[in-house]
């Protein structure tokens, strides 16, 4: 098990200092996965500005939760699912949605399921789908902004489960109780 230093803000190189602290503020602390990714400033700087870029797609609370969970659960991020749980309940999203995407079943809306099945169908086959994967997606109400838009959401993701998996970040103290492995999975 492999592990990196998770920064704070005295420890942080002086080019993090400034994004910790932008996490501070909108979180109220430093997320664990940030302290790492100070380490070096420049990708603690992409996640963050994907992260903002991604919220403001045209996905909602769901759709955002559906994207990013259903990558995090594919890539097995024992951070990133039991955070991104705290984060849709923050949200408001309902929580048979999240439990649904933790435990990798069919979601009962067609259309977060539509978007559940191309997500993971562009993970999976990293980027190579089908004209009737495309057709499928789009039947179910979106359109080809939100094809580029799952990849927007697929490149923060890949930042932070890779991060994770190799420094073996500590679940954050808030995110704790909603712990999550892929060997648990109820499917």
């Amino acid at each position: 098990m492999t592990t990196l230093q998770v920064h704070n803000i005295e420890t942080a190189p002086e080019g993090s200092k400034q994004l910790l602290e932008k996490s501070q503020k909108a979180y109220g602390m430093i997320p664990g996965l940030h302290g790492v990714l100070a380490g070096a400033p420049k990708i603690l700087e992409a996640y963050q500005t994907l992260h903002e870029l991604f919220t403001q797609t045209s996905f909602n609370e769901e759709e955002l939760t559906v994207v990013w969970q259903t990558i995090n659960v594919e890539h097995a991020c024992h951070y990133c699912v039991p955070a991104h749980t705290g984060i849709a309940k923050m949200m408001k999203v309902d929580d048979a949605i999240t439990e649904a995407l933790r435990n990798e079943t069919p979601l009962e809306n067609p259309k977060l399921e539509a978007l559940r099945t191309m997500t993971l169908t562009i993970v999976r086959n990293r980027g190579h789908v089908s004209q009737e994967d495309l057709d499928a997606f789009y039947a179910a109400g979106y359109g080809e902004a939100q094809v580029l838009e799952i990849i927007l959401g697929l490149s923060q993701k890949t930042i932070s489960n890779y991060v994770n998996h190799i420094a073996n970040t500590p679940v954050d103290a808030g995110f704790k109780k909603f712990a999550w492995s892929k060997e648990n999975v109820v499917s």
